[in-house]
C-alpha cells in the first residue's frame, strides 16, 4: 500500500518532511493518532514480509533518546528476522513516516540514539525478531533547538546526490538521461529526496527499457547497518511516484546480472507496466 495523491503533492511532502528533533511538548491528539495507527495497520509490501507496528509512551515505558526533545508519543515497528525483512521494514516504515508527514506530525528516523533495551522491552520484541527503527511522533516546535540545527548541518542533511550519480541507462555508471523520460525522472526525483542514515544516500538505479533495479552501494561503517532500510524507503519514494503517475508495475527479487563494481549488491527490480 502506497499513499494515494498527485504527483505535486506528493513531491511536496517529500521535499518537506525532514528529521524533526524538537517538538512541542503537546500530547498527539486522539484523532491523530487513530489516523496513524490505522494507516499502519493496513500496510503491505512487496515482499509480503508483515512489519508491526505499535505506537508508545515514553513516560509508561521508559523510552527516550538524548537528541529529541519535547517528544510525546514513539511509533516502532518489528519484523521477523527473515530474507528482504530490512528491505520491508524500509519500506513499510517511509510508508508511516510519509504519511504522519502528510496529516502534520514530525517524525525522526532513529536507529541508534536511543535506549534500545527499553524500547525492545516495550515492543515486546522476540528472539526471531528485529526492531532496527523507531520514530518520534509528534508536532513540531515554533524552532529548532541549536543541537538540532547543528546536526543537520553535520549530516549536511538538505543535499543530496545528483540524479546522474544515483541513476544510470542500461549499465552501471552511464548516467540516466533526464529528458529520455521526463514522467519517470521525476519519479526519480522523489527517490533521490529519500532520506538515509546520516544522508548516506546508499541506493543505485539501472534503467533498462521497462525494468528498474536497485542496488544497495556500501559506505560508510556507520551506517552500514541499516543501508537495506535505505534502499527500502527509495524503492517506497519510487512506487508511490508509480502510483502518482498511474502506472502499473510490479517487483521481483530477479537479478539481472548487470556488471557491477566491487561491493555492490543487487537487491530488487520494479518491472513498470
Amino acid at each position: 500500500m502506497v499513499i494515494v495523491m498527485n504527483r505535486n503533492e506528493l513531491m511536496d511532502i517529500i521535499k518537506s518532511r525532514r528529521s524533526v528533533r524538537t517538538f512541542d511538548g503537546k500530547q498527539v491528539t486522539k484523532e491523530d493518532r487513530d489516523k496513524l495507527q490505522n494507516f499502519c495497520d493496513s500496510l503491505t509490501n512487496p515482499f509480503h514480509v508483515p512489519v508491526e507496528f505499535q505506537l508508545l509512551d515514553p513516560k509508561e515505558h521508559g523510552l527516550k533518546s538524548p537528541v529529541l526533545s519535547g517528544e510525546t508519543l514513539y511509533l516502532a515497528a518489528k519484523v521477523k528476522n527473515q530474507p528482504m525483512c530490512d528491505v520491508a521494514f524500509g519500506y513499510a516504515f517511509e510508508a508511516a513516516v510519509l504519511f504522519a508527514e502528510s496529516i502534520g506530525l514530525g517524525t525522526a528516523w532513529l536507529g541508534a540514539t536511543m535506549n534500545r533495551d527499553a524500547f525492545e522491552r516495550a515492543i515486546e520484541l522476540k528472539a526471531d525478531e528485529i526492531m532496527p527503527c523507531v520514530t518520534p511522533v509528534g508536532y513540531k516546535a515554533d524552532r529548532m533547538s541549536m543541537r538540532e540545527v547543528m546536526m543537520r548541518k553535520g549530516y549536511q542533511s538538505d543535499t543530496r546526490l545528483s540524479l546522474a550519480e544515483i541513476a544510470f541507462d542500461e549499465e552501471y555508471g552511464k548516467s540516466f538521461d533526464a529528458e529520455r523520460d521526463r514522467e519517470l525522472t521525476d519519479i526519480l526525483e522523489m527517490v533521490r529526496w529519500a532520506p538515509s542514515a546520516v544522508n548516506k544516500q546508499p541506493w543505485r538505479i539501472i534503467v533498462t527499457g521497462k525494468n528498474v533495479h536497485f542496488y544497495e552501494k556500501p559506505v560508510s561503517i556507520d551506517a552500514a547497518d541499516l543501508q537495506r532500510i535505505d534502499i527500502g524507503i527509495a524503492m517506497y519514494h519510487f512506487a508511490c511516484g508509480l502510483e502518482a503517475y498511474g502506472k502499473d508495475y510490479s517487483v521481483n527479487v530477479n537479478d539481472p546480472k548487470k556488471a557491477l563494481p566491487g561491493g555492490v549488491e543487487y537487491i530488487a527490480s520494479f518491472i513498470v507496466a
